[in-house]
């Protein structure tokens, strides 16, 4: 059984077709507008979530299909074992869609399912992100063979990119001043950089000097939120946020930064401006980063389709 938790197990013609799929779904709605009629999807919501929500749920209705969508705390996962209620859920619905706080809970989920269960975001990957990221780069250049410069903590959705644009021909160059240590997969980054395809730009401890001048040679920036967004409002982590403010504010996407760059700026929101992008950076590039939350309901349509199919 296929599931959907992260690539590495993925060729690249799979996830060039997984692409392509949103592509054609995105241009042609109504040609799919019935393929997955009669199928079930179950959303888990450990989480909390805007586009993911919104993309897989009016994904599967636009494809015919219906889903139900459940919060953590509304439902027993929250106080029973978890291979007890998945065995469960997954007798009545055709797939899982779960948003949930750890890689090792996905990953026990999908252990236990009888159907395809698919990551919506865990400590670890932010897979259905990276579809979506790949679909509007190929979208604005054509190719995914471009260079990406990822500014900003080394996280879930960093390993996402990693573990996918360089299998499709394009380069990942990342400044993490900062890293969250739950979401380090040491065998990713390790495999990655022998390709020759990932970079990772000083170390640990970038430059602003060297930041500016690769930030002149590529094709697209791309930043995520400093802090997770279960933190976000966590008074008990004040510490670890001002912690990364201090050390990546320097990075900041700004004009300053981008000076006498072409890049695209993308954003997989939620967005704080001020913090790791500025407000006015935002409205330059809002049409981009709105064409890339956009993608995010063709990602999960192709992804829905290429399990379910």
């Amino acid at each position: 059984m296929n599931h959907f938790i992260n690539f590495k197990d993925f060729t690249p013609d799979y996830l060039e077709n997984i692409i392509d799929q949103a592509l054609e779904m995105k241009r042609y709605p109504s040609q799919c507008a019935k393929v997955l009629e009669s199928k079930n999807l179950y959303m888990l919501f450990q989480k909390t979530s805007t586009r993911t929500a919104l993309s897989f749920a009016f994904g599967m209705t636009a494809l015919g299909g219906q889903y139900l969508i459940q919060n953590w705390q509304d439902s027993n996962f929250s106080i029973a074992e978890i291979q007890d209620e998945v065995r469960y859920v997954s007798r009545q619905a055709d797939v899982i869609m779960a948003r949930l706080k750890t890689n090792e809970d996905i990953n026990l989920m999908a252990q236990y399912s009888y159907v395809p269960v698919i990551n919506g975001c865990c400590n670890m990957y932010h897979p259905s992100q990276a579809i979506a990221d790949l679909v509007t780069i190929k979208e604005l250049f054509g190719t995914l063979k471009i260079k990406l410069l990822y500014i900003g903590v080394k996280n879930n959705v960093l390993n996402s990119l990693v573990d996918s644009l360089p299998k499709l021909g394009g380069e990942v160059f990342a400044v993490t001043p900062v890293v969250n240590a739950p979401s380090v997969d040491k065998e990713l980054g390790t495999a990655a950089l022998k390709t020759g395809k990932y970079h990772e730009i000083g170390s640990g401890h970038p430059t602003l000097t060297g930041v500016r001048k690769l930030i002149r040679e590529v094709d697209v920036v791309y930043t995520d939120t400093w802090v997770d967004m279960e933190f976000i409002s966590d008074n008990s982590c004040s510490g670890m946020k001002e912690d990364r403010l201090k050390k990546m504010l320097p990075f900041q996407i700004n004009a300053e930064l981008l000076h006498g760059s072409k890049a695209v700026v993308m954003h997989d929101m939620p967005i704080h401006a001020g913090s790791e992008i500025s407000r006015d950076v935002v409205e330059t590039h809002l049409k981009t980063i709105l064409q890339q939350a956009d993608n995010r309901k063709y990602a999960a349509q192709s992804i829905l389709f290429n399990l379910l199919k």
